[in-house]
């Protein structure tokens, strides 16, 4: 597929040969110049054709219960644009939605198959058309990127063929550039369609690995035992063709510190999108990611410290962010997780989920300071007894979670769950052992919407300890709106408090 580019305010990526694209949806963007109306405002001309650029459209697959292809592309731009989705084939539109409704974005429906839209700024959506969540349109529309000027190592890349990506040769060139006396070495993946030899790369310290605009990379980046690597760009990873049980992350980051991965779109790994283990100084920012595998959580973290999430869209067919303390070889508690400005569509599990595993086998650890704030939630579905909450803190493991706070969560739709879960468990599917205790939970401005965005299957919120012996005390809401009313108690807030906890508090 080839684009052709208007100007510079708007940067559309060719897709490789070999890249796995989808045809049900047409989309293409334009620029508009400032002042000029667009569709949203009333003046759009069905005949006009100009400026127009055609935007590649790939293929994710979601929703592991049900598993179904959808679609994603994604474009960068300056100032404002128009974007245009049209439906391939026959298709009676009757209805266009755009989320998260926070961002304010309006569909224009135009006849029976189309719909154009307006942007001033960057936004990740989901372009929803007669209330259609499972065959959706992600649009990702980020800000125009800046790339290297210059490069210690290229890897050639063409659109019309594959190439293999040869890391230790790539790695021999980066250890030639810091023996040099580099300080870092850079990285640029050329657009095209590259595999990585062994389905695996050792990314060493001090590294900037760059995606060009127009990469898709197949395979897994490990980042373990370094430090002082940033891996970022408009590219694509793609790990849609191994197979589940090779239990392999679409990005690894194990004993390493000063680490930051940003703006890749990340389809389908087997495990979790980014894993996280005994590391430090760790950021994740504009991630989108897409799975469709049991435990294909979006970001988790094993014992890890001063990590920041920020701006990610993660629709996973599990937890879409999970923060731990021990497992495996990964040994401590977590502290210092912050992630703000996130999208989150959890088809199966959590959307976000704190305090499971833990070092049993001694005193279990001690998981503290972790905030959420301003995130939109846009599903949460998830049937079986020991894994609702779309705020969940479940300690096991002997576990001690403590000074936690979500602030200015908007939820959308619940297909089936509840909105918190704070429990001192004994989840024996994972837990040797019950969690010690939970203490010190705010839960402040959250918006619960009903009507028909809910689907109104929502089970009461749970607050409670295993037993005495391990307890929960004070979890406090305020700024709780269920349909735009404010939640003056815990029966308006639909909260069951539970033996084993004390001082939990609703209020307007």
């Amino acid at each position: 597929m080839t684009t052709k580019q208007a100007d510079d305010r708007v940067r559309v990526y060719p897709a490789p040969s070999e890249a796995v694209l989808r045809d049900e949806y047409a989309v293409r963007v334009r620029p508009l110049a400032a002042g000029a109306a667009g569709a949203a405002d009333g003046a759009f001309d069905d005949a006009d054709d100009d400026g127009w650029i055609a935007v590649p459209v790939y293929r994710v697959r979601v929703d592991m219960h049900d598993p179904c292809e959808s679609s994603m592309c994604f474009f960068d731009f300056d100032g404002r644009v128009e974007v245009e989705v049209s439906v391939n084939g026959w298709y009676e539109m009757y209805r266009a939605d755009i989320r998260p409704l926070s961002l304010g974005v309006e569909p224009h429906v135009v006849g029976r198959s189309r719909l154009v839209f307006t942007l001033d700024r960057p936004a990740n959506l989901s372009v929803e058309l007669n209330r259609t969540r499972d065959h959706n349109l992600h649009v990702f529309a980020g800000a125009l990127p800046h790339e290297p000027q210059t490069a210690d190592v290229t890897v050639r890349g063409s659109l019309t063929g594959p190439s293999t990506l040869s890391w230790y040769e790539v790695n021999e060139s980066i250890a030639a550039a810091l023996a040099s006396g580099k300080e870092r070495a850079t990285v640029l993946i050329e657009p095209g369609y590259h595999y990585i030899a062994d389905g695996l790369w050792h990314i060493p310290s001090h590294t900037d690995v760059v995606f060009a605009r127009g990469a898709v990379v197949e395979g897994s980046l490990v980042i373990e035992h370094a430090e002082d690597v940033h891996v970022h760009g408009r590219g694509v990873l793609y790990l849609n063709d191994f197979k589940r049980f090779a239990g392999t992350n679409g990005i690894l980051v194990g004993f390493s510190r000063d680490v930051t991965v940003e703006d890749l779109v990340l389809v389908n790994p087997p495990h979790y999108s980014v894993f996280m283990g005994s590391s430090k100084g760790v950021t994740i920012r504009n991630l989108k990611s897409f799975s469709c595998e049991g435990w294909s959580d979006g970001i988790d973290m094993m014992a890890c410290e001063d990590v920041e999430i920020d701006g990610c869209f993660l629709r996973t067919s599990d937890d879409c962010i999970a923060v731990y303390g021990s497992r495996w070889q990964y040994r401590g508690g977590s502290r210092n997780v912050r992630a703000h400005d996130c999208t989150l569509w959890a088809d199966v599990a959590h959307p976000m989920m704190i305090g499971t595993h833990g070092d049993h086998e001694h005193d279990g650890d001690v998981i503290e300071n972790v905030g959420f704030e301003n995130m939109d939630v846009l599903e949460h579905n998830e049937y079986q007894a020991n894994y609702l909450g779309v705020m969940a803190i479940n300690a096991g493991d002997k576990n001690v979670v403590r000074d936690v706070a979500w602030r200015g969560i908007r939820i959308e739709r619940i297909t089936h769950g509840r909105v918190l879960d704070i429990e001192t468990k004994w989840n024996k599917d994972y837990n040797p052992a019950a969690g010690r205790l939970i203490e010190n939970v705010r839960i402040e401005d959250v918006d619960v919407t009903t009507g028909a965005v809910i689907a109104g299957d929502e089970e009461p919120s749970l607050v409670g300890g295993y037993d005495d012996a391990h307890p929960v005390r004070g979890v406090h809401v305020r700024g709780m709106r269920r349909g735009g009313k404010a939640c003056t108690s815990l029966e308006e807030a639909n909260i069951r408090v539970m033996p084993g906890a004390s001082d939990v508090t609703v209020e307007a």
